[in-house]
C-alpha cells in the first residue's frame, strides 16, 4: 500500500519534475570563473524579484480582506499572508547592503535581468487580480523552495575574493527559508481548496520555475554583459 501524498507533497513532486533545467542554470551561474561579476549581476536580479515581495503579498492580503466575509478561504489566506510579510520585510534591502559591499555602481537597471524578472513577477498581479489570491502561494512555494545550500555562502567568498558582508542575504536565506517552507506546507495542506484553486496553484509554480530558469541562465551567459 502506498502513502497518499499531502497537497504541498504533491506540489513539491511538481516543482522537482521542472526544475532541471533550473538546476543546471544555477550550477552555470556559481562556476567559479568569471564569478565575482556573476554575482555582482545576480545581487541586482534578485533585488529586482525580491523588491516586488512584499507588495504583492500586501495586494493579496487587500484582496482577501475584500472577501473574507464570502470567502472562507480568503480569510484563512489573510492571515498567513499577514505573517509571512513581516517575515520579508527588509529582504530587499540586505540584497542593496551586500550588492553595496560588492561595487561602487549603484544603478540596478541592467536591461536582461529587468525583463526576466518582469516575466517572473508581472504575472502574479495578474492572477491576484483576475484569478484568486491564493494563486500566490505557488509563486513563494517556488521562492522559498530554492534556499541556498548552508555551504553556499563560505564557497563564493572562497571562489570570488569578496568579502563575507556580500554574503549575508546567502546566509540568511540558508538559514530561515526552510523554516518558512514547512509553514507554507502545512498552509496549503490545511485550505480549503477547490481542484481549480489547487491546480491554478500548480500552474503558477510551475510558471515561476520556467520564469526563474530563464532569469538565472541570462546571468550566467557572460558574454551578454560584455562590453563590445
Amino acid at each position: 500500500m502506498t502513502a497518499t501524498l499531502s497537497r504541498s507533497g504533491v506540489l513539491h513532486v511538481k516543482i522537482s519534475l521542472a526544475d532541471r533545467a533550473l538546476n543546471a542554470a544555477l550550477d552555470r551561474l556559481w562556476l567559479a570563473d568569471g564569478l565575482a561579476p556573476r554575482y555582482s549581476r545576480y545581487l541586482a536580479a534578485m533585488h529586482q524579484v525580491i523588491r516586488a515581495s512584499v507588495p504583492l503579498m500586501e495586494l493579496a492580503a487587500r484582496r482577501c480582506a475584500e472577501r473574507a466575509d464570502a470567502d472562507p478561504l480568503s480569510a484563512l489566506l489573510h492571515d498567513y499572508l499577514v505573517e509571512h510579510i513581516e517575515e520579508e520585510r527588509d529582504h530587499d534591502r540586505w540584497l542593496l547592503e551586500d550588492l553595496a559591499v560588492v561595487r561602487d555602481d549603484a544603478s540596478l537597471s541592467e536591461p536582461p535581468a529587468g525583463l526576466a524578472a518582469a516575466r517572473l513577477v508581472g504575472p502574479q498581479y495578474y492572477w491576484i487580480e483576475h484569478g484568486h489570491p491564493v494563486t500566490l502561494l505557488g509563486y513563494i512555494a517556488v521562492l522559498e523552495s530554492r534556499a541556498p545550500a548552508e555551504w553556499l555562502a563560505d564557497r563564493l567568498a572562497l571562489d570570488t575574493g569578496l568579502p563575507a558582508e556580500a554574503f549575508r542575504t546567502v546566509r540568511a536565506h540558508a538559514e530561515l527559508d526552510g523554516s518558512h517552507t514547512g509553514r507554507l506546507d502545512a498552509v496549503l495542506d490545511d485550505l480549503p481548496l477547490t481542484r481549480a484553486q489547487d491546480a491554478a496553484i500548480g500552474v503558477n509554480a510551475l510558471h515561476t520555475v520556467g520564469a526563474l530558469t530563464d532569469l538565472i541562465r541570462e546571468l550566467s551567459r557572460d558574454h551578454l554583459w560584455r562590453n563590445p
